[in-house]
């Protein structure tokens, strides 16, 4: 039998991405009606000018009318692919995040154990950029079903019966470049948000506990640290947050060469310009109140129980190879 590791040995990447898919599970069940009411903001009055009349008012009044016409369905619409999305994505940030920063740390001569802001940042981002990736497919798809209202539409309708549909029916239309559409989008907006999510957070915890404002331990702290990481979050990914919505949702056509290119937009930089051109500035940051009611609660619940789930793991595991 084998020497038990120390207690406070770092998770190995498997059980790292096991554990931060488990946690982001639970909080995109929270978050995902608040999810489906930013998605329906962002296409809202899509490249039109002037004042256009509104199907929505604002966050309360997307999720009102959402439930009075679809129903518990309308308000966790795209939750099936959510929760796939969610591991990968959550899964890739918090499993690769320390791996990434320790190995960066050693390949420039610093103790790993040391946190650095600029090798903890590039760590949130390049695991945020593997999570996108990897996730993208299914993000299209939530993105897609949650913009979809048989009641009150926005934006271009997209109707899949079902995540396995919704990728068949992409994949007999487009092939494999349908299914990686907008995956520019996507690495913009999730490295943006990885780049300070965790660094955030565990400078927030690191700066409670040293001070002795906060025990480590305390749910309290984890709830303060989850908080800030949550504002830094919504801060840095609106824009792209949108442009990726819209790049997604954007209606398809086929060339005659045989290529699938979507009508309103080349590319995510390409939506930021038509939309700053044609609805100013405030068009990026639509549904944005929306956008903090799904990242705060969504950014808390998955830091928060990802250090319990973490914490509990670690004490199963080691009492495991103590017997």
């Amino acid at each position: 039998m084998s020497a038990a590791p120390g207690k406070g040995q770092p998770l190995t990447t498997a059980e790292g991405f096991v554990c931060g898919g488990a946690a982001a599970c639970v909080a995109v069940t929270i978050s995902n009606p608040a999810e489906v009411a930013k998605t329906r903001l962002q296409l809202q009055g899509e490249l039109a000018k002037g004042n256009v009349p509104k199907v929505y008012k604002n966050t309360l009044d997307v999720m009102a009318k959402t439930w009075k016409n679809e129903g518990i369905r309308g308000v966790q619409r795209g939750l099936g692919p959510a929760y796939v999305y969610q591991i990968l994505l959550n899964g890739s940030r918090l499993g690769f995040y320390e791996p990434i920063r320790r190995g960066t740390n050693q390949l420039l001569g610093i103790s790993p154990d040391e946190q650095r802001p600029a090798t903890s940042v590039f760590a949130g981002a390049f695991s945020g950029t593997i999570g996108a990736c990897l996730g993208n497919p299914l993000f299209l798809i939530k993105a897609r079903m949650q913009a979809y209202s048989p009641a009150l539409p926005v934006g271009t309708q997209h109707h899949y019966k079902s995540s396995l549909n919704a990728l068949a029916t992409i994949w007999r239309a487009e092939r494999f470049r349908g299914l990686v559409r907008g995956i520019d989008a996507a690495i913009l907006r999730t490295s943006m948000g990885s780049s300070v999510q965790l660094p955030s957070y565990n400078w927030t915890k690191n700066q409670l506990v040293s001070r002795g404002i906060m025990p480590a331990d305390s749910i309290l702290t984890f709830l303060a640290s989850s908080s800030v990481s949550g504002l830094c979050v919504l801060a840095m990914m609106q824009p792209a947050d949108t442009a990726l919505t819209r790049v997604y949702n954007q209606p398809v056509v086929r060339l005659p060469d045989g290529r699938h290119v979507g009508t309103l937009y080349k590319n995510p930089i390409d939506c930021l310009w038509k939309t700053l051109k044609t609805e100013g500035p405030l068009g990026w940051y639509k549904g944005s109140t929306a956008h903090f009611f799904r990242i705060a609660p969504h950014t808390i619940v998955t830091l928060t129980a990802n250090d319990i789930i973490v914490g509990l793991y670690k004490r199963v595991r080691d009492g495991q190879r103590y017997i």
